[in-house]
């Protein structure tokens, strides 16, 4: 048993993972809020563009101010139907919103416009693959709409959290931007293997919604964030279905698929250890703290009653028209984990190759890519390459990365004509993610094209020979596999300007007498 810091002056005792899991049961409720991408906020006309100067994108109706009524965002409202349907759920006849009342100083209103006992969807489910092909399915309680807050932004101190600051200030911009939150039930049974559930989900739920395009899905912009509820119970009685369920902690707004995966694991071991030595569990809600990989305690969680929860009396209840549900229902893309299945068996990979792609979040990037021109191999070659390489140096999901599906097609293409080689060509990407332009514009900026000069080629090939004899001496007896090395002295002294296949060539009839010939 170990100790890590939780606090100034505290310690959280955490048990070894394997000996946790042996104990323990891990059992797991994953709520998921879901910024929409919609011009307009849920309840009135301001914008939602992210990144605007603080307080611009406000009005009477998000600030909560006296009299001033809320009008239900149709494109929300279809939105979270659409929502509903991919995720297998049963969308309600009839619905209303309710209102949440709680205190933050970022609520605007002082209750914050939900849905409580009749969500818009419910009783769904989402299949999920595990990293071995396993597919483990997550039940879902609930997708309903809500709004979301504004943002309190603390100003001083270390950690940028309250706790030390100097002051604080609130940004209202975000408050009343349409939100969807997913509710999974007790997710049981994945055993060990909970927190690569919890990443897999989430992941899955995140390509869902990116392929509905109904959300943008930056979580590092909190347009998905996720709660994590876990609590343990005994693995001492076989029939875990009698066991009750344990007091559980809830991790607010982990903002990372990794970071999903971390929390669990980290909450699991944490519980354990306080389980363990007799100790009890706090309801509580915690945050995650990406650095040091820990939780640490926030304000003990308030259960449903405690938020008063009564029928928003200035939106009228809302009838779904089973006509209009089956107009939504027939715009639900392919579900994501039936799309890669086809997309493997269309390009021809083998299930570690789209396991890697998938992995790396390149399955979309790929598709642009070939449907904009490239081969499979090609595609997934770059993404899974040089792109994945130099996304993971800058910190950045490789969809942030300044190039485009054109960009890459074109670059191929300049390889496939011989106009570059595979060195060449990662140099002018180097030019491309600096932002100097398309590749035929960074290649003749920089002067970085294949030398077809034989000429130039040829005295390159005299030189390294001339410079290798001991080389010669090996080619002349008949081990031709020696070329590499004078390949490779023509590649330094041409600054790899040269192509590989045209240089060995050159070499071999300098060396090797051809067919017909009699000397050098």
């Amino acid at each position: 048993m170990t100790t890590t810091a939780n606090g100034p002056g505290t310690l959280d005792e955490v048990l070894d993972y394997d000996t946790a899991t042996a104990a323990f049961d891990p059992v797991m409720g994953l709520e998921v809020h879901v910024e929409l991408n919609t011009v307009t906020k849920m309840f009135c006309g301001c914008p939602t563009e992210f990144g605007a100067e603080p307080n611009t994108q406000v009005c009477p109706v998000c600030l909560g101010l006296p009299g001033a009524l809320p009008v239900l965002n149709r494109a929300g409202l279809e939105s979270a139907v659409r929502i509903g349907l991919a995720l297998n759920c049963r969308i309600a006849p009839l619905c209303r919103f309710a209102r949440k009342n709680y205190f933050y100083p970022d609520m605007p209103k002082n209750f914050q416009t939900s849905q409580y006992d009749e969500p818009i969807a419910h009783d769904g489910w989402l299949d999920v693959e595990l990293s071995d092909g396993e597919v483990y399915r997550v039940a879902i309680e609930r997708a309903h709409m809500e709004e979301d807050t504004g943002k309190s932004l603390h100003v001083g101190g270390s950690t940028g959290r309250i706790h030390g600051a100097d002051y604080s200030l609130v940004d209202y911009n975000r408050a009343g931007i349409p939100l969807i939150e997913i509710v999974t039930k007790p997710l049981t049974g994945a055993g060990e293997r909970a927190p690569e559930v919890a990443k897999a989900y989430v992941s899955s739920l995140r390509d869902l919604l990116k392929g509905l395009g109904v959300s943008d899905v930056k979580m590092e912009q909190g347009s998905l964030r996720c709660d994590v509820n876990l609590s343990l119970r005994s693995r001492q009685d076989d029939d875990q279905m009698s066991v009750p369920l344990g007091t559980r902690s809830e991790t607010k707004n982990v903002n990372s698929l990794r970071s999903i995966e971390r929390a669990v694991r980290y909450e699991i071991k944490r519980h354990a250890a306080r389980l363990r030595t007799g100790q009890k569990i706090v309801q509580e809600t915690r945050h995650w703290h990406e650095d040091t990989g820990i939780t640490t305690s926030g304000r003990e969680k308030s259960d449903a009653e405690d938020y008063r929860y009564f029928p928003e009396p200035d939106l009228v209840p809302m009838q779904s028209d089973p006509e209009w549900v089956d107009s939504l229902r027939a715009t639900i893309p392919e579900p994501p984990a039936e799309r890669r299945r086809r997309l493997r068996a269309e390009w021809g990979f083998s299930e570690a190759e789209l396991r890697d792609l998938i992995n790396a979040g390149a399955v979309d990037l790929v598709a642009a890519t070939i449907e904009a021109g490239a081969t499979p191999a090609a595609a997934r070659k770059w993404w899974s390459g040089e792109l994945a390489r130099q996304a993971k140096a800058r910190g950045v999901d490789l969809c942030d990365l300044p190039i485009t599906c054109e960009q890459v097609v074109e670059l191929q293409g300049m390889v496939d004509a011989g106009r570059l080689t595979d060195t060449l060509a990662r140099q002018v990407l180097d030019g491309v993610l600096a932002e100097e332009g398309g590749p035929e514009k960074v290649a003749a900026a920089r002067g970085l094209s294949v030398v077809s000069d034989d000429s130039a080629l040829g005295a390159a090939v005299d030189r390294a020979i001339e410079a290798n004899p001991a080389v010669v001496k090996k080619i002349l007896s008949g081990k031709t596999a020696a070329t590499g090395a004078l390949i490779g002295a023509v590649m330094r002294d041409m600054r790899g300007k040269a192509d590989a296949a045209r240089v060995k060539d050159l070499v071999l009839k300098r060396l090797v007498p051809q067919e017909g010939e009699t000397d050098l």
